[in-house]
């Protein structure tokens, strides 16, 4: 069996798809397909903490699945803009995980993630699949991943 570790930039999942589809994406079901190619070591959906009952629901949702939720506070800035960025403890975490794990999951369109992504292929020797809307995703990461997946009507609800 396979051993693999999943990561989900949910902001950049919800937005992706909320704008590409007008819909969530499935989480139950990606959990599903992931699962039938090997044992999932460890999933983590790194998320932003606003604190109300739908994000808190959502959340124990995941939990239910079996990811662990990792959340960051919520920073509105006084101009009005917000701040909740996860790619550098996501970029850690994946580099921890490559060491022990055959596959590396990323659910994510960002495109700053390229370059983990090659760093990893080269000295973990680990596969690299990535999970994108097609027309939201950065070319750098489908060219960086070992596999892209398209997020389409089949991973949404």
């Amino acid at each position: 069996m396979k051993k693999i570790a999943i990561f989900v930039d949910v902001q950049n999942i919800y937005y992706t798809t909320r704008q590409a589809y007008g819909r969530q994406f499935n989480y139950r079901k990606l959990w599903q397909r992931i699962s039938a190619e090997g044992d999932i070591i460890s999933a983590t959906a790194y998320a932003i903490h606003r604190g109300d009952d739908k994000q808190l629901k959502f959340q124990n949702a995941l939990k239910q699945i079996g990811f662990t939720v990792k959340l960051k506070p919520y920073i509105q800035r006084s101009d009005g803009t917000a701040k909740g960025d996860w790619d550098v403890g996501i970029t850690i975490d994946v580099m921890d995980a490559a060491k022990d794990v055959d596959t590396v999951v990323l659910l994510s369109g960002d495109g700053d993630f390229d370059l983990l992504l090659e760093k990893i292929k080269k000295d973990y020797a680990v596969s690299v699949e990535v999970y994108g809307v097609p027309a939201l995703t950065a070319n750098s990461v489908i060219n960086s991943a070992s596999v892209y997946h398209r997020i389409e009507e089949d991973l949404l609800q």
